[in-house]
């Protein structure tokens, strides 16, 4: 040190020096998708909740296309996971190739439907669902305008999916219960969500499950709801969050910490409207804000629960009705392979409350 240097004069060197490369350290605003910087709002951790230490990296697969999976992008985009420490890489996986995704550990965290959960798990997989994320059937029924009441859907084709996926299963019983029956039209396999749509737009099929937003798009091509299966509050599981047990018992930590951030999100969604629209409209690539808004509405009002638990009588109807194919689900216990402990211990912790 320079003689002539007195004490406070080097510390406010020091202190201008530290304040300069603060702002030059300061990261740019992200100029794409909604700001996780968005109104504060229940569920979110604080800034000052950030670790400092390293994250840990997961991968979380969803099935779907489908509003079902707004928590989840909802607590991506706000960056609540980084907040509870985890680095998750969220991808789009379809429900035909989830299970095997699940199973060979190329995901630790899937989102898909309870049906496809269930089967595997009948069959030998060793699957433990830690949440339930669409209790209820989220769909309407869309069909075509030849199609005006239900009698004239005999002898009609009807899109699902899979055989034994979610969305056939809730076409079943949907049929069931406006007085059809499944052998009244015909079930059609054609894929994902988004394949639903496509092939009722190009006449493959006249009728299927359809959930908001897709459904305004179709009736703006002159198709029209048949009935509402969101409306009969029927219990279900249309989509849950599952993983191994092998990684379970190894990752528990990991586990409650992608539980309690979902319940956060969850609560970031019930509260802030406008962030989740603008979410919506990212992951679904649209501008339609009409749509989203009421798809939204849909899904906060109808759909999530604020605590998502996992529970046995949500699968009745599922299995009752695979096990008309799949005799080893007439006698399955649903109940060992639900865990509700990781959404229990975030429900006793608050974070689900909304302000």
């Amino acid at each position: 040190m320079h003689p002539r240097t007195s004490i406070p004069s080097l510390l406010t060197a020091v202190a201008l020096a530290l304040t300069a490369c603060g702002q030059a350290a300061a990261p740019a605003a992200s100029s794409g998708g909604p700001s996780p910087a968005a109104k504060p709002s229940a569920g979110t951790a604080p800034a000052s909740a950030v670790p400092s230490a390293p994250l840990t990296k997961v991968t979380l697969s969803y099935s779907n296309l489908i509003i079902d999976d707004l928590p989840l992008w909802v607590t991506q985009e706000a960056g609540i996971f980084r907040s509870n420490g985890l680095d998750v890489d969220l991808q789009l996986v379809e429900s035909s190739s989830g299970v095997a995704a699940l199973t060979s550990g190329d995901v630790q965290f899937g989102s898909m439907g309870g049906s496809e959960i269930m089967t595997a798990v009948a069959g030998g997989a060793k699957f433990t669902v830690l949440a339930t994320l669409t209790p209820v059937y989220p769909y309407v029924f869309e069909a075509t305008r030849d199609v005006k009441t239900v009698d004239d859907l005999k002898g009609k084709k009807v899109g699902v999916s899979k055989i034994g996926s979610s969305s056939d299963i809730a076409t079943r019983i949907g049929l069931r219960g406006v007085g059809l029956s499944e052998t009244d039209v015909t079930i059609v396999q054609v894929g994902s969500a988004a394949a639903r749509t496509a092939a009722m737009a190009n006449g493959a099929i006249q009728g299927a499950l359809v959930q908001p937003p897709d459904n305004y798009a179709l009736e703006k091509q002159g198709f029209h709801p048949l009935f509402d299966m969101a409306a009969l509050k029927l219990p279900a599981v249309n989509t849950c969050l599952a993983a191994t047990q092998t990684y379970l018992s190894a990752h528990r930590d990991v586990a409650q910490k992608l539980v309690d951030s979902i319940v956060q999100g969850i609560a970031r969604e019930q509260s802030d409207k406008a962030f989740s629209v603008d979410v919506m409209k990212k992951y679904f690539k649209s501008d339609d804000t009409e749509a989203m808004s009421a798809a939204y509405d849909f899904h906060s009002k109808e759909i999530v629960p604020p605590l998502p638990y996992p529970q046995a009588a949500n699968f009745t109807a599922s299995k009752d009705a695979l096990a008309a194919v799949d005799p080893k689900l007439a006698s399955f216990d649903v109940t060992k392979m639900l865990d509700a402990s990781f959404v229990d211990s975030a429900a006793q912790r608050g974070l689900g409350s909304r302000s």
